[in-house]
């Protein structure tokens, strides 16, 4: 067996040390829920169906891919281009996107520890001695002058690897907001088609109470005529009035919940109320999505943006549990230090000026009355608490979706009934004021006919909106496909040296496989 000399003996202990391992536990993704179905019952293949305007039937396809623009499905050019408008402008998605900037940066710097730090030092002084303390370098003179050049080197060595931990919870946590930017990106979409079909709903609400307040003053005019000829009682024209003036009371709440849908619609684009108009949707400018997506539930967890930052979040505790459990262990460190001290500033490096030093430390924690331990254990609860709370952020996506679908099936079901009181209340209203003129019927039953018309026009105005919020609830639900969006509105490409999100998310898929 071959002898190792003295020399080599610190030399192997150096590389033994530096041989840094990681402690703390090594994080794997969770598994997705092994869940088939969203809903306790299989879901029908298509909804209901209306002979109206936004009445199609909707079929439900599984694994149907989302794309990235999924607002476009709706067909109308002018909520594209305020969709287009409001990620360039909204200053709340501008925020995040700094947010997520700035978390890079903490990573990089972050980083940094792993390299030696360097610093160079000039420390120029001058000083007064006593008569009886001489200064020898400046030959017995009580005044002189001392120059000082020195290079600093410092370096820890991650022997058990808390920077390595603390630099993976700070990239989990950049993932963090990265999905979080995603989320952003498909919350204020939503929000806008949402605002855009509120306020065609609230707009097409005002259009059919106008109608019912013109027929309400015909027929008022009729009563009126038929009061001067003595063919009815002046209640029945008082009556009318005050049905008439009842209706006209609504049109001011309409109007005022249109003016705020309006408004909203600017501010999310980012933009000032009094600087722009945003366009006057309808629900008939919409075109409803014929076909919509059902993602595998296996696939759920990989797309919805929640789920991968609550996931990033529990990176980024288990990554803290090996940073406190790397307190509590040994901690080394290499200082070197070199330089010139000389009493005039050309004598600097000159032979017999120079200086250096070369130290090594090693300090092990040994009583810290509990502090390392517990904030051990504080950590480790910490990571208890975000697994618990990413799990409940799976249920609720679950359920989000499940919520989504059933709506979407109820939504169908409610258009086509109100599409049929619709109908039928009109032709009971025809008949009513046909029977009236004729004085088969008294007042009180046109009133009534009038009013259940009423309700039954603002109720499939309101079951048509339903259908576009939900359906694109729906696209939000299942992540709004985020992943095809690997550059942003100006096409450019991703950051160099940052993966893309439809990088990222296949690299995440080939893990899982």
């Amino acid at each position: 067996m071959a002898r190792i000399g003295p020399y080599r003996l610190p030399i192997a202990c150096a590389a033994l040390l530096l041989q840094s391992c990681t402690v703390g536990p090594d994080f794997v993704r969770p598994a997705a829920p092994d869940a088939t179905r969203y809903t306790s019952e299989p879901l029908a293949p298509q909804t209901a169906s209306a002979d109206v305007p936004g009445g199609e039937a909707q079929r439900i396809v599984e694994a149907l891919d989302i794309p990235a623009q999924w607002w476009t499905l709706f067909q109308s050019l002018e909520l594209d281009d305020l969709v287009e408008q409001a990620l360039k402008a909204n200053p709340n998605l501008q925020a995040a996107q700094a947010s997520l900037r700035a978390a890079h940066e903490l990573v990089y710097a972050q980083q940094g520890a792993f390299f030696p730090s360097v610093s160079a030092n000039y420390s120029p002084s001058r000083a007064k001695t006593a008569a009886s303390l001489a200064s020898v370098p400046s030959s017995g003179a009580y005044l002189y002058s001392l120059h000082t050049a020195q290079v600093a080197v410092s370096f820890v060595p991650d022997v058990f690897g808390a920077n390595r931990r603390q630099v993976e919870s700070l990239e989990a946590q950049a993932e963090a907001q990265r999905f979080q930017l995603e989320a952003a990106y498909v919350t204020l979409a939503t929000n806008i088609v949402t605002a855009a079909v509120q306020a065609g709903s609230l707009r097409d609400q005002i259009t059919a109470l106008e109608r019912v307040i013109a027929l309400q003053t015909d027929q008022l005019a009729i009563m009126q005529k038929q009061l001067a000829l003595g063919e009815i009682a002046e209640a029945a024209v008082v009556a009318q009035q005050a049905s008439l003036a009842q209706t006209q009371t609504q049109l001011p709440a309409l109007r005022k919940q249109l003016a705020v849908q309006d408004d909203v619609l600017i501010a999310l684009g980012g933009r000032l109320p009094g600087e722009h108009a945003p366009p006057a949707f309808t629900l008939a400018a919409l075109k409803l999505p014929g076909d919509v997506p059902l993602s595998l539930p296996s696939k759920l967890v990989e797309q919805r943006p929640d789920v991968r930052a609550a996931e990033a979040d529990l990176h980024a505790a288990s990554a803290q549990v090996g940073v406190a459990i790397a307190n509590m262990l040994p901690q080394f460190s290499l200082d070197a230090n070199a330089g010139s001290t000389a009493a005039h500033l050309s004598d600097l490096f000159t032979s017999g000026t120079g200086f250096w030093s070369i130290a090594g430390n090693i300090t092990q924690p040994v009583f810290e009355g509990g502090t390392l331990l517990h904030r051990k254990r504080a950590a480790e609860a910490a990571l208890d608490q975000t697994a618990a709370q990413y799990r409940a952020v799976v249920v609720a996506a679950f359920q989000n979706v499940a919520d989504t679908l059933q709506a979407l099936q109820w939504d169908a079901e409610s258009l086509r009934a109100a599409v049929d009181a619709e109908r039928s209340t009109q032709r009971s209203v025809d008949i009513a004021r046909r029977q009236f003129e004729l004085g088969d019927v008294s007042y009180l039953s046109l009133l009534a006919a009038d009013q259940a018309y009423q309700q039954a026009v603002i109720a499939r105005t309101q079951a048509e909106a339903n259908r576009y919020s939900d359906t694109a609830a729906l696209y939000q639900a299942l992540g709004g496909g985020w992943w095809h969006r690997d550059a942003d509105a100006s096409g450019e490409a991703a950051p160099s040296g940052k993966a893309n999100t439809a990088q990222l998310i296949k690299a995440d898929a080939r893990e899982a496989h």
